[in-house]
């Protein structure tokens, strides 16, 4: 039996994610992220439940449960039913060319401002 060392491709995530993906690729997945994170602390903040957030959305709750975990890749109009009742709206805003990993989600409360969270 060989004891030849195994090299890993890159010593850290960042490394290999930077080795394997192109820049708008690593963007898209930065800002998917940012989405579903915003979507799920809301819903928590709130204290509302997959299930009745189903029931104030007409989303079912297994479509919310697949995209808080990311297994499913959402249209425009199921994310934008499920935030109306978490009083949300999707914003668009310009991109920051000079720092493309530091992804800006801006959400908007009802009565509100816009509020920006930079997001890693």
């Amino acid at each position: 039996m060989s004891k030849t060392k195994v090299s890993p491709i890159g010593s850290s995530w960042d490394e290999f994610e930077k080795k394997t993906f192109t820049p708008e690729e690593i963007m898209e997945s930065d800002l998917r992220v940012a989405l579903i994170s915003e979507l799920i602390r809301a819903r928590n903040d709130q204290g509302i439940t997959q299930k009745q957030l189903e029931e104030a959305s007409g989303v079912k709750q297994p479509v919310i449960a697949r995209m808080e975990k990311g297994t499913t890749d959402p249209q425009l109009m199921t994310i934008l039913k499920i935030l109306r009742p978490l009083g949300k709206t999707l914003a668009i805003v310009p991109i920051e060319e000079k720092q493309p990993r530091n992804i800006h989600l801006r959400t908007f409360k009802k009565g509100g401002t816009f509020r920006q969270k930079p997001m890693r």
